[in-house]
């Protein structure tokens, strides 16, 4: 009975190993092999073997990571302080790269894309980080894609979320946004003058050329001013309507000498 005890112990420590040995691996998972301390292979999805103290394994996520970029200080290229914070979305496309070529792939993206969040924005002044959202990032994007690329990182998207000026500076803002809704309103309405000025030259021009157009507009102009009785109103004569009677009257002098 002793014996078969100490036969049983073996075979008990082999079935242990063999099933610590056993690895499973989800579809979106990879296992990096080290053997001997020495990389030896990527495997997975599905059933591997690892053999105990002689080989280990990390295993890799390579499903999209969501990171979210802490709020940066950022000064425009024109002198303006803003906070800005963003969202990386980025996946591992190589294990064995993200394994072997840095320690920690998510610390170190999260560090990279802070700079250059700060470095990009930087070169812009603040209406362009208002206004061109979108092409700065994919300026942000391009250039952290290009360098996590050695690190088996693929930079699907980097999204700004916000940026945040100081209660100083958006007074700032809104008081310019004021004055040029003011100058365009006086702009607008000095066009509009000089259309009328334009306007009245023309009609002026075209009474001169017609002596009864004149009269006749002052007649009108004599019916609507008959119309208020409430104001005693004095005009002068046209010279054109009393020249008739002063010629007749320079007449009779002549003929009376």
């Amino acid at each position: 009975m002793f014996e078969f005890e100490l036969y049983l112990i073996p075979l008990i420590l082999l079935v242990g190993l063999l099933l610590a040995s056993i690895k499973i691996l989800r579809e979106y998972q990879r296992g990096v092999i080290f053997t001997l301390g020495r990389f030896t292979g990527v495997k997975g999805p599905g059933l591997i073997i690892v053999v105990p103290v002689v080989q280990n394994m990390e295993v890799v996520d390579l499903r999209v990571q969501v990171m979210d970029v802490p709020s940066q200080d950022v000064i425009s290229r024109d002198n303006v302080s803003v906070k800005v914070n963003a969202v990386v979305y980025f996946r591992v496309i190589d294990p064995e790269k993200s394994i072997i070529q840095v320690e920690e792939v998510r610390d170190a993206t999260s560090q990279l894309a802070q700079t250059t969040l700060r470095s990009v924005l930087g070169q812009h002044e603040l209406d362009e980080m208002l206004a061109e959202r979108d092409k700065l990032n994919d300026d942000v994007r391009r250039i952290l894609d290009a360098q996590t690329d050695a690190w088996g990182i693929k930079v699907a998207n980097v999204e700004i979320k916000h940026v945040d000026l100081d209660e100083s500076m958006i007074r700032a803002i809104a008081r310019q946004a004021e004055a040029e809704r003011s100058r365009r309103a006086k702009i607008i309405h000095a066009q509009g003058e000089q259309q009328a000025a334009e306007k009245l030259k023309d009609a002026a021009h075209i009474l001169s050329q017609e002596p009864q157009a004149m009269q006749l507009r002052f007649l009108e102009t004599l019916g609507a001013i008959a119309g208020d009785r409430t104001s005693t109103i004095v005009f002068p004569l046209p010279m054109d309507l009393i020249e008739p009677l002063m010629k007749v009257a320079r007449k009779a002098d002549q003929t009376g000498s």
